[in-house]
């Protein structure tokens, strides 16, 4: 996994936690374990009555352990998005 995260350092991706969360960031850097710096950074919160809310983090630190998934974002469908208009149950946490 370590590999393709390379093609992804400097680019806006999406993290899914194993406990449902969503964070979109800017990849600065990962280490051997996955470990990953996200810059500019925040979190998406589904909600099934209000919309996605967006909380600010700023540089954010996530845990290889506790990652699940992570893509690349394309910047130019992710805004247009209407997010205060997409509803959805939040993600539950992964079942092993």
């Amino acid at each position: 996994m370590a590999s393709g995260l390379e093609n992804y350092v400097n680019q806006t991706v999406s993290v899914i936690t194993s406990d449902g969360r969503n964070f979109i960031g800017t990849l600065k850097g990962f280490d051997q374990t996955i470990n990953i710096i996200l810059d500019e950074s925040h979190e998406r919160v589904f909600s099934s009555s209000t919309g996605v809310a967006q909380v600010v983090l700023g540089l954010h630190i996530i845990r290889g352990d506790n990652i699940a998934v992570v893509g690349q974002i394309d910047e130019s469908i992710d805004s247009r998005l209407d997010l205060g208009n997409i509803k959805a149950e939040p993600l539950g946490p992964i079942v092993h």
